[in-house]
């Protein structure tokens, strides 16, 4: 998992204007695999943030990265909460609600489509996709919008200004632990 891929995947996170993103870590040696997410997350938690895998394949490792504090806020929104209990969640303690995300993700094939509140998906979007997921949407960004498109457009838009910069940054060099440091203060100083 290189830095710049990382970046490629997770720069709105990294940043820090959103919660989670997901990325896909291939790997041929499950130990390895194990080895390097210990070593990102030496990295990842003194800044705030963790990573750990919803789902490993024979080949393929499905990785949950993100900011636990904001985890615990969006979880707690009423119509999150009021999501995840229809889903099973007993809980909306985020340690609780993502070894239950963990499990939806190991015991079936299907995809919990929950799984956009735990990143950043507005809960009204999330809602709107379980409910209907081929149509009713208004546009089509880093998620399918139900909701406020105006709003949704506008962080699509800085999504892709993040991420933009960040790989930029990684391709000149800077790593994680840089990357993560400058894009919070850039992403505070604009505030």
């Amino acid at each position: 998992m290189s830095d710049q891929y990382i970046a490629k995947y997770c720069a709105p996170t990294l940043a820090g204007i959103k919660t989670g993103s997901l990325f896909t870590a291939a790997y041929t040696d499950r130990e390895e695999l194990f080895r390097e997410l210990r070593e990102l997350n030496g990295v990842l938690t003194r800044h705030g943030l963790r990573a750990v895998p919803l789902r490993i394949t024979r080949r393929r490792a499905l990785i949950y990265l993100y900011r636990p504090e904001a985890l615990t806020r969006d979880l707690r929104s009423p119509e999150a909460a009021a999501i995840l209990r229809a889903r099973g969640y007993r809980e909306t303690d985020p340690d609780l609600c993502l070894r239950h995300l963990i499990r939806q993700f190991r015991e079936t094939d299907a995809f919990p489509h929950e799984v956009g509140l735990f990143l950043s998906y507005p809960p009204e979007d999330v809602r709107g996709f379980m409910e209907n997921p081929h149509g009713g949407y208004k546009c089509v960004g880093f998620w399918k919008v139900y909701g406020d498109r105006e709003r949704a457009e506008r962080t699509f838009s800085r999504y892709r200004r993040c991420t933009e910069a960040l790989c930029r940054a990684a391709a000149n060099g800077k790593t994680l632990g840089d990357l993560i440091s400058g894009a919070k203060a850039n992403a505070v100083s604009r505030t």
